[in-house]
């Protein structure tokens, strides 16, 4: 308890006043508040550049993208995963499992094909593009 008395008082000094943080927390989204979280973290833990999420997700397609010679319609789908990636943080089997990559790209399965049994490879490469240090 004692720890967390400390924290509100830095926070207060350091201009994050209840106030403040009330007006920040109401604008925010979701994916804003996790994307943040994730950075502030990785900041703290290993000197990570603190870079908005959004721009990491455009890093990581670009790179992506260039990586090899994609077909249309993988181009396509990679485009999709990078504009889901902003909007849901995560983008994995499950969530390629729903909404438009379900109805539109078939679901994981389907989608896998087009990507020659790779996607599952090609979803942890994103990850780690999107994460790698771009300070």
């Amino acid at each position: 308890m004692a720890q967390l008395k400390e924290l509100r008082l830095l926070l207060d000094a350091s201009g994050y006043t209840e106030r403040n943080l009330q007006v920040a927390w109401r604008e925010a989204t979701n994916e804003d508040i996790a994307a943040s979280i994730i950075g502030f973290i990785r900041k703290a833990a290993i000197g990570d550049a603190l870079v908005p999420y959004e721009e990491r997700v455009d890093k990581a397609r670009r790179k992506i993208m260039g990586m090899q010679s994609w077909a249309a319609p993988q181009r396509k789908w990679l485009e999709r995963i990078g504009k889901q990636l902003k909007k849901e943080t995560i983008v994995d089997r499950e969530a390629l499992d729903q909404g438009e990559f379900k109805t539109q790209g078939g679901g994981f399965q389907r989608l896998n094909k087009t990507f020659n049994g790779q996607l599952e490879n090609i979803l942890v490469q994103i990850n780690k593009e999107l994460w790698k240090d771009v300070g």
